[in-house]
């Protein structure tokens, strides 16, 4: 079978552990990270991220987004809607800032933070969780799980449809949204992605449009794939299946050596050096080719 691989979804996520939002583009920031991605986060009073790894509740809080247009110099405003799952009452609030460039004095502070503004958010949410929260934002390189490999996550859609094989009762939705990945790849066989990264000892480039990345690792998943995405509820022995069945379906292309366990799927990705010394901004568009 003659692989034609293309990016056929993007998914970003402008809070972090929040509902996703599916666009046609986006823009790659100089630090690697999607514009817009995982800008910000939410914290508690000892600024510990409050996500889906340690508050099961988070899975209740339903997001949607818009964005008003830029206007001049001003920077596209971000509208969201917040509501918990199963009521009706919702309620949305600005964030002003969201999707713009960083500065050149912010590029060299990834922790930028901007509370400014939030405190009708801040009060919304803590009263959801029951304890203080806090919005950070951080516009350079947004809040990845990965540090050392900051950009997007990648999957090809045969591997989620695979994926979803192994759970009869889950649709392929239920799996895009236990596992949140940012490209998504058409027309190639299931798990392709695991030919992009190499066994560690060497830089793996591949292509997507005309932005270069370096492919750095299967992807380590935590325990919210195991989690229903919609109310936080436990799936039992989910990890386990999942391990057992990638091991299994574990394709010969893909480097033993980068599995240490099989509770990994997708791709971690940060930009190529060569593509960061262009200094220019690089569109990711559905349809783009892939190649590696």
């Amino acid at each position: 079978m003659v692989s034609t691989p293309s990016l056929t979804r993007i998914e970003i996520f402008p809070i972090k552990s929040l509902d996703g939002v599916v666009v046609d583009a986006v823009h790659v920031l100089p630090s690697g990270a999607l514009l817009g991605d995982r800008q910000y986060a939410l914290t508690d009073e000892q600024g510990r991220f409050v996500n889906g790894k340690s508050t099961p509740l988070i899975h209740q809080l339903r997001a949607s987004y818009s964005w008003d247009s830029a206007s001049g110099e001003s920077a596209p405003t971000l509208r969201v809607t917040l509501w918990k799952a199963g009521e009706a009452a919702q309620e949305t609030f600005v964030l002003s800032g969201q999707c713009r460039a960083p500065s050149a004095s912010e590029s060299q502070n990834p922790n930028i933070q901007n509370d400014e503004g939030h405190k009708s958010l801040n009060a919304w949410l803590s009263n959801f969780f029951g304890k203080p929260i806090t919005l950070r934002e951080n516009s350079v390189t947004g809040f990845p799980d990965d540090l050392k490999a900051n950009g997007p996550t990648l999957v090809s859609t045969a591997t989620l449809e695979r994926v979803a094989t192994w759970f009869p009762d889950l649709t392929l939705t239920d799996i895009r949204r236990r596992f949140r990945t940012n490209l998504e790849i058409s027309g190639v066989p299931p798990f392709w992605e695991d030919r992009l990264y190499g066994d560690g000892t060497q830089l793996s480039i591949f292509q997507v449009g005309s932005t270069r990345f370096v492919a750095t690792n299967p992807c380590q998943r935590c325990v919210v794939p195991t989690r229903n995405s919609w109310t936080g509820e436990a799936y039992l022995k989910f990890q386990r299946r999942f391990s057992e069945n990638r091991e299994a379906n574990l394709p010969n292309w893909a480097p033993r050596s980068q599995f240490n366990h099989f509770y990994k799927l997708a791709v971690n990705t940060r930009l190529a050096e060569t593509t960061v010394s262009e200094k220019s901004p690089f569109l990711l568009r559905v349809g783009d080719w892939v190649s590696h």
